[in-house]
C-alpha cells in the first residue's frame, strides 16, 4: 500500500507499507480522499514541531471515505464521508474525565505523534470520523483547521461589544477570526504579510487590519481602533516566541491573551506586564469533538465559506516536489490541499 513518510526534517519519501487490514471492533477501515496541508505539517518538515516525531506518515486534516466498520460501530457505515477528529485520547485520566480530551495526558495525534492519513487507506477509531452528506472531501478536511480556530475562540470567549485582535493572519489565526466575528466583537487582525491582510479584508470585510513593522506603529493603531482602551481578547496564532512575549501590550485591563500558536522557544516578560492589569493568560490545545459537530453544520449551512481558503492543491504524487514551496508564505498560500485519492 502506498504511502509517503517523513523520514527526518525535509525528507519525505514514497514508500509501500502494509495493507491495513479489517477494522476491529469500535474501528474503521477509511480511505484518504484529501489532506490539508497545516502549519502543524510545516513544522514537522522543518524540524520545529516539539510533538513531531520522525519517521512519520504525516496527515490530520483529512477528508475520508468510510470502507468499512468493525463490531460495535453505529455512528458511521461503509460509504459515508468524513472528517477526522485526529486526537486520540485515552478517556481515563484527569483531563478526559472532565471533557478536556484535547488535553488527554497520553494524547497521540494521528500524523504527529503516531502516522497519520498520507497513505491510500488506514485504521481508526470510529468514534473520531464526524459524517456529513453534503459536504465535499475538500470541506471536510478543513474542518480540523477551522476546530482549532473554534476552541481558540472559545478560550478568549469575546463579546459582542468587546475588540478582538487576532495576531498572525495564516490558518489559525483565520480559523479563529471566523468564529470571533460570528461573536459581534470588533475584530482587528495583525500579520507581517500585507497580502494577508489584503486576503482577510477582501474575504471578511474587515476593516481594522494592522501590518505589523516592529516600528511601534502597531500599538499606536491598536489604541487608535479601540479608542486607548486596547483589546479585550488577544489570540496569538503566530508561534512566535517574539511575537507571543510582546502580544501583552495590546491587552487591556483585565482582559484575556490566548496562545494557540506553539514555540519551542522562551517566552519572555516582565511579570508586572502580566500583574499590574491584571491580564488572564490562556492556552488553547487543539480542539473538543462537539467543535467538529458545530462546524459541519456551519458549513452546511453557508455560515462559513471555504471556498476561499483553498488556494494551492498538489496531488500525492508531486507532493513530496511541492511541499518545500508550500512552505513559503511569499507564494501566497493559504491552505494547501493534497488529492490522495479521487
Amino acid at each position: 500500500m502506498r504511502a509517503i513518510t517523513l523520514q527526518e526534517p525535509r525528507k519525505f519519501e514514497h514508500v509501500d507499507i502494509p495493507d491495513a487490514g479489517e477494522p476491529g471492533p469500535g474501528e474503521a477501515l477509511v480511505r484518504t480522499h484529501r489532506m490539508g496541508i497545516c502549519g502543524t505539517d510545516i513544522s514537522g518538515y522543518l524540524g520545529k514541531m516539539p510533538f513531531f516525531s520522525y519517521p512519520r506518515i504525516p496527515g490530520h486534516e483529512l477528508g475520508v471515505e468510510v470502507l468499512a466498520v468493525g463490531d460495535g460501530v453505529t455512528n458511521v457505515q461503509a460509504g459515508d464521508r468524513c472528517s477526522v477528529e485526529p486526537y486520540m485520547n485515552c478517556g481515563n485520566c484527569y483531563a478526559c474525565r472532565r471533557g478536556s480530551t484535547n488535553c488527554c495526558e497520553s494524547l497521540n495525534v494521528i500524523g504527529v505523534m503516531v502516522d497519520g492519513g498520507l497513505c491510500e487507506r488506514f485504521l481508526i477509531r470510529a468514534d473520531k470520523l464526524h459524517p456529513s452528506a453534503k459536504l465535499s472531501m475538500e470541506q471536510l478536511a478543513l474542518v480540523e483547521t477551522l476546530a482549532i480556530g473554534c476552541h481558540a475562540n472559545d478560550r478568549g470567549n469575546p463579546g459582542n461589544d468587546d475588540h478582538a485582535l487576532i495576531i498572525g493572519a495564516g490558518p489559525i489565526g483565520l480559523a479563529t477570526l471566523e468564529f470571533a466575528r460570528l461573536t459581534g466583537a470588533t475584530v482587528t487582525v495583525m500579520d507581517m504579510n500585507p497580502d494577508r491582510l489584503e486576503f482577510v479584508r477582501q474575504t471578511y470585510n474587515i476593516e481594522n487590519t494592522i501590518q505589523f513593522t516592529g516600528d511601534g506603529s502597531e500599538l499606536e493603531r491598536a489604541l487608535e481602533i479601540t479608542g486607548g482602551d486596547r483589546y479585550a481578547v488577544v489570540t496569538d496564532a503566530t508561534g512566535s516566541n517574539k511575537s507571543m512575549s510582546t502580544a501583552f501590550q495590546y491587552v487591556a485591563a483585565t482582559g484575556s491573551l490566548v496562545y494557540v500558536g506553539i514555540t519551542t522557544q522562551d517566552l519572555t516578560f516582565l511579570h508586572p506586564t502580566l500583574h499590574k492589569p491584571e491580564i488572564t493568560l490562556k492556552a488553547s490545545r487543539n480542539a473538543v469533538p462537539s467543535d467538529f459537530t458545530r462546524i459541519i453544520g456551519l458549513i452546511e449551512d453557508g455560515t462559513i465559506n471555504t471556498d476561499p481558503w483553498i488556494t494551492h492543491r498538489t496531488s500525492f504524487n508531486d507532493v513530496v516536489g511541492d511541499f518545500d514551496r508550500l512552505t513559503k508564505p511569499e507564494t501566497g498560500v493559504i491552505k494547501a490541499v493534497i488529492e490522495v485519492a479521487n
